[in-house]
């Protein structure tokens, strides 16, 4: 099924109202991407203080907070379903200010948990629903996001309208991995411990009210206020949305396995496996993120001009191919620093090009009807398997067999998949209402 699900009913409006939508639909991505960026650059800090009782070995603490970072994003599915379906049905813009409501104040909350220390084992329990939380709302801010800036764009701008969804998950992760890097440079080790760890989630409370006062202002999208006026909106067969959903998810694997991989993970990865320091760790990470920002949105500029396919394939075949040699010079103790800022600079940047057209590929696939329902659930089902679930099985994989090489694996068996489903999507530049 290579081409979109029929009547997918795009409009454009003023360019005022585009810009307005584009602010208010990026910002809960950057806070939701801030938030799960501080908790992976954190883990180490997080398993120490939630997850060791005494007597607790650190790699078994270690995964289970993995486990609860892979708990909140199975919970993105069920969140794309339940927040999709009243976006579909009430508006986008009711449904995008409840869920900045849900995602600011659990992930405040978490900045105020007692320990494992303080209640025992209450304290993981507390801080898993927390998470819970925050996947639910997640699963629905994606799908939403994406229909406003899609549904908003002009003419032959999707690709560029849509790339800053990705483009602000890597401001968000810059912005996580900035803070976690000032706070572990400003405070000791004791310091960061005790309570320093809890700054960068009480800083939520401020960007979500500020994210809040930007989406009251936001207007309806043009295309679901034209499906409101028809009498019976047309729906498509629910086993052609399923479809597209699966090939949806099979398309972004790569992008959501690799992106978790390089941009996320890394900071455990280095401590744990080859012993680098925690403010290594983050520079290595700001590196990598910072070549997933500069591709992004320069990628999605040119899949408006020669289509989502060719763009999108190129990330996916580069991961597959350069993910094993990457690694491998990291490894390698006799390799410069210079040489591996630039490694991770590169594995950020490839990750972007498939990122970048992203967000408009999946909302192209289906009709403003089902629209933020179907490209949520494709987006939260990929994430969930392929995100959520990468720490846990990196950590879990290395410790049982041993092989460092692990992360390089996982992303390139992920983006060879993804290269399969990708061949799919129609050659030809994507333009207009279609």
């Amino acid at each position: 099924m290579g081409a979109p699900v029929h009547g997918s009913g795009l409009r454009t409006d003023r360019p005022e109202r585009s810009r307005r939508a584009l602010v208010a639909g990026s910002v809960g991505n950057f806070i939701e991407w801030y938030e799960f960026g501080v908790y992976g650059y954190f883990a180490t800090v997080i398993a120490a203080r939630f997850f060791t009782p005494e007597g607790g070995s650190e790699v078994e603490a270690l995964v289970k907070t993995y486990a609860s970072f892979a708990l909140a994003f199975f919970f993105r599915p069920v969140g794309a379903a339940l927040f999709g379906r009243l976006g579909d049905r009430v508006g986008r813009r009711p449904v995008l200010i409840m869920v900045i409501v849900l995602m600011t104040a659990a992930t405040t909350l978490i900045g105020v948990l007692p320990t494992y220390d303080t209640v025992g084992a209450l304290a993981p329990w507390l801080l898993t629903f927390l998470r819970i939380l925050q996947g639910l709302s997640a699963g629905g801010e994606f799908g939403g996001a994406v229909s406003v800036m899609t549904e908003f764009a002009p003419p032959g701008r999707r690709g560029l309208y849509g790339s800053w969804q990705s483009f602000t998950v890597a401001l968000g992760l810059l912005g996580g991995a900035g803070v976690a890097a000032l706070l572990a440079t400003v405070l000791s080790e004791g310091q960061l411990g005790d309570w320093g760890w809890r700054l960068p989630f009480l800083l939520t409370l401020p960007m979500g009210l500020g994210a809040l006062w930007l989406r009251l202002q936001l207007d309806e999208t043009p295309s679901f206020e034209s499906l409101r006026e028809e009498p019976l909106p047309e729906r498509p067969p629910g086993r052609e949305v399923a479809k597209a959903i699966a090939l949806g998810a099979g398309r972004i694997m790569g992008w959501a396995a690799a992106g978790y991989t390089f941009l996320v993970v890394l900071p455990s990865y280095l401590q744990s496996s080859l012993n680098a320091t925690f403010q290594q760790a983050l520079v290595a990470t700001v590196l990598a993120n910072l070549g997933f920002a500069a591709t992004i949105i320069p990628a999605g500029l040119l899949s408006d001009r020669i289509g989502r396919r060719p763009v999108m394939l190129t990330g996916a075949l580069l991961v597959t191919v350069l993910a094993v040699p990457l690694l491998n010079l990291l490894q390698n103790t006799g390799t410069s620093n210079a040489v591996k800022g630039g490694a991770v600079f590169v594995a950020g940047a490839v990750v972007g090009l498939m990122a970048g057209p992203g967000p408009a590929m999946l909302s192209e696939m289906f009709p403003t009807s089902v629209r933020y329902t179907g490209l949520g659930l494709a987006y939260a089902l990929s994430n969930a398997v392929f995100s959520g679930c990468a720490g846990l099985i990196i950590t879990e994989t290395i410790k049982r067999t041993g092989s460092v090489d692990i992360p390089a694996y996982y992303a390139a068996v992920t983006c060879a998949v993804s290269v399969l489903a990708l061949l799919t999507l129609r050659k030809e530049p994507v333009q207009g209402g279609s």
